[in-house]
């Protein structure tokens, strides 16, 4: 195989426009169709480590990221009723930059939109894929909007229900965990300057991360038994249930939430593909080929880590090389946060088999702490 010269990404998201920024960068000739003609994302806080810092650092845009979020002091596993069990502070000389920050999706979006932007790299919405035919020597597509490409490379970036994994790997799909996530953005109190995770109460836990110097946005991931689905005018107080019985800051942060028109809610469903992430001329990144669990807080982070070395690799092998030193840097990390992930959630709904969360938490920290 040639080198890629030309690149289609299939998904705007954060994988997709990270790649299309590390392509661009490596004079690689890129563009992006993403499906959603309003180019949005929902309003939920996400939270950052060392390695998300330093791999958008890599980008060019880590200090547009820290400026868009707010950095805190690291991580802290309280019981329920909020007397701090340990901290884990986080590496405050990240390149330069904080490691631990938290940040609304909507403004990574637009960290990553603007330099997409700037760059010139062309996008496409309300337009993906509708075929792909792999020729050995090129990929070619046809698009939703009637028109078709030839490409060197096809990445698929298309999130946890890649459209581009169902059409290769259909047997690969998301499997429901038994739990589901709960999140909610209320006023930060002047003290908070920490993330912390509430644990000690059955099938689940909570916290809170600072968003802005102004907001946070508190969360729960519980069991949810038989995968349920609830009425949108009960959210709020279905949230409020799960939130019962903490006290401390979290208890406090818990009477703001009242509007169950600002609950997003979401099962956690996972799919962690085998290795290789690729066929030929087609590659999945992100949550496409790795979804996992919140309960690392790395899935952000280990989609921009793949747009990154994907980047590298192409920019100095042929194709089959790329892909393959690709998967050499990426796999085992990857399925390590995937994994892990996991477990915490097993061990939080089966407290009988449980380890040590908070070893294994601070574990993971410090070996992602390590550069790729």
């Amino acid at each position: 195989m040639a080198k890629a010269n030309k690149v289609l990404v299939i998904g705007g998201g954060v994988g997709g426009l990270a790649v299309a920024i590390g392509l661009h960068q490596q004079g690689i000739d890129v563009e992006v169709v993403e499906r959603d003609k309003d180019w949005k994302v929902y309003h939920v806080g996400i939270i950052v480590q060392a390695n998300f810092v330093r791999a958008l650092n890599v980008l060019g845009v880590g200090n547009a990221a820290v400026k868009a979020g707010y950095a805190y002091r690291g991580a802290r596993f309280c019981d329920v009723a909020g007397n701090v069990l340990k901290e884990l502070p986080g590496d405050t000389a990240v390149d330069g930059l904080p490691s631990d920050l938290g940040l609304t999706r909507p403004a990574l979006h637009k960290v990553l939109t603007e330099k997409v932007l700037e760059l010139g790299i062309p996008v496409r919405l309300g337009v993906t894929f509708e075929a792909i035919e792999d020729r050995g020597d090129r990929v070619d597509v046809a698009f939703t909007d009637g028109t078709r490409g030839s490409y060197g490379l096809v990445i698929g970036a298309d999130g946890n229900y890649s459209a581009v994994r169902k059409t290769l790997w259909p047997d690969a799909r998301p499997q429901y965990t038994g739990q589901g996530v709960w999140r909610y953005n209320v006023p930060r109190p002047a003290e908070v300057d920490w993330s912390d995770l509430y644990i000690g109460k059955p099938k689940g836990k909570a916290g809170y991360c600072p968003l802005t110097p102004e907001t946070m946005y508190i969360f729960a991931v519980f069991e949810e038994p038989d995968n349920p689905r609830f009425a949108p005018e009960t959210l709020a107080e279905e949230m409020r249930k799960r939130l019962e019985g903490y006290g401390g800051v979290l208890g406090e942060a818990a009477k703001h939430v009242t509007d169950p028109e600002l609950v997003v809610y979401r099962p956690l469903e996972a799919c962690i593909m085998p290795s290789p992430w690729y066929k030929g001329r087609v590659v999945l990144i992100g949550d496409a080929a790795h979804s996992a669990t919140p309960h690392l807080g790395q899935g952000a982070a280990m989609a921009i880590e793949d747009a990154v070395v994907l980047s590298e690799e192409l920019a100095s092998r042929e194709v089959g090389d790329a892909l393959d030193a690709f998967m050499e840097r990426r796999f085992e990390r990857a399925r390590l946060v995937g994994i892990s992930s996991i477990r915490l959630g097993e061990w939080e709904m089966k407290p009988e088999i449980a380890g040590d969360p908070i070893a294994l938490t601070d574990a993971i920290r410090q070996k992602l702490a390590e550069p790729v």
